[in-house]
C-alpha cells in the first residue's frame, strides 16, 4: 500500500514523519519545500497532486481551509483527477460539516472512499504520536482509515457518517476555546485585584477548575511565552466554521458569538500569529494589567 500525504505544516510534519518510521510508503506533498525537502531526505517520494492520485491508495490531507482542501482535490490537475476507484481519502483538516460532504458526494461517484478525521492534541500531540482523531464516514472506509493512521493517534473514534467528524471536532473547538478565554478572564481578574496569577494557578489546577487547557496555557500567559502551538489564526477560522454551522442550522452559541467577536478584536490587533494563550491579552487590554507572575 502505498500513501500519498498532503499538507506538512506544523502538523502535518510530524504525522508524516510517524508514517515513515513506522515502514509506510509514503509520497508527499506540501506548497513549502522545505518540509518535502526534510521528508524526501527521511526516505518519502514526492511529486505533483495529480501523481500522488494515480500512485497512491490512500491520500491524506491536512489543510489550513476547506476551500484549500476542495482545491488540492478538485482542483485542474488535482488529486482527484488520477484517483483509481477503490482508492481512499482521509482528511485531518478543519472544515465545515458541510464540506466534507461534498468532497464525499464528489468522491463516491469515481468510487473513491473518503473519510473526515479531524484531529485534536495539537503539536505536542502531532510530535508525540497521541492525538485524538474524530471520524465521520461509511464503517468499512473508517476501518480502512483507522489502520492507516494508528502510527500518530492514540484513540480514533467514528462519529457517524461523513461530516460527523467535523462536527465533533468543531464541538471540541467551541469548549477549548471557550474555556482559554475563561482561563484568560480569571487570570486577568487575579492580577487586577492583586494576586499572582501563577500561584492562583497552582491553587486551584487540583480541583474542579483543573483541565488540561488550564495546565497547558495558564503557564504560557503568566511566563508570556506566545510562541504558537497552535495560532490563534487556526482558532479563528474554526470559531468562523462554528459561527457558520450554527447559524445554518438554527444553534444557540451565544458564548462563541462572542469569542469570535473577541478574536476579531485580536485580528485587528495583529496577534493571529500568535498562540491561542495570546486571548488573554484581549482582557488585559480591557483590565490594563499584565497577567505575568512575580519574582519571589
Amino acid at each position: 500500500m502505498k500513501v500519498g500525504f498532503i499538507g506538512l505544516g506544523i502538523m502535518g510534519r510530524p504525522l508524516a514523519k510517524h508514517l515513515l518510521n513506522a515502514g509506510v510508503d509514503l509520497m508527499v506533498s506540501d506548497v513549502n519545500p522545505v518540509p518535502v525537502q526534510e521528508l524526501v531526505s527521511m526516505g518519502a517520494g514526492t511529486g505533483s497532486y495529480a501523481e500522488i492520485g494515480e500512485q497512491c491508495d490512500v491520500v491524506i490531507t491536512i489543510l489550513p481551509t476547506g476551500g484549500i482542501v476542495q482545491s488540492v482535490l478538485f482542483g485542474e490537475g488535482g488529486i482527484a483527477s488520477t484517483l483509481k476507484p477503490g482508492s481512499l481519502v482521509i482528511d485531518h483538516s478543519s472544515v465545515t460539516p458541510v464540506e466534507s460532504r461534498e468532497c464525499y458526494a464528489k468522491l463516491k461517484e469515481k468510487g473513491v472512499d473518503f473519510v473526515d478525521a479531524p484531529v485534536s492534541g495539537g503539536e505536542p500531540g502531532a510530535i508525540a504520536g497521541t492525538l485524538a482523531i474524530m471520524a465521520g464516514g461509511d464503517e468499512e472506509a473508517f476501518k480502512r482509515a483507522e489502520e492507516v493512521i494508528k502510527p500518530y493517534s492514540s484513540s480514533i473514534l467514528r462519529i457517524g457518517p461523513v461530516g460527523s467528524g467535523s462536527v465533533a471536532k468543531l464541538a471540541n473547538q467551541i469548549i477549548v476555546n471557550n474555556n482559554i478565554a475563561i482561563v484568560s478572564e480569571a487570570l486577568t481578574f487575579a492580577v487586577k485585584a492583586g494576586a499572582d496569577p501563577e500561584k492562583v494557578y497552582l491553587a486551584i489546577r487540583g480541583g474542579l477548575a483543573g483541565s488540561a487547557v488550564l495546565d497547558a496555557k495558564a503557564p504560557m500567559m503568566y511566563n508570556r511565552n506566545f510562541v504558537p502551538g497552535g495560532p490563534i489564526r487556526i482558532n479563528h477560522k474554526d470559531i468562523t466554521n462554528v459561527v457558520k454551522t450554527a447559524h445554518a442550522i438554527d444553534a444557540p452559541i451565544p458564548y462563541t458569538a462572542q469569542l469570535y467577536e473577541i478574536m476579531q478584536s485580536l485580528k485587528i490587533h495583529g496577534l493571529m500569529g500568535e498562540d491561542h494563550s495570546a486571548i488573554v491579552k484581549y482582557f488585559e487590554a480591557m483590565g490594563d494589567v499584565k497577567v505575568e507572575k512575580k519574582g519571589e
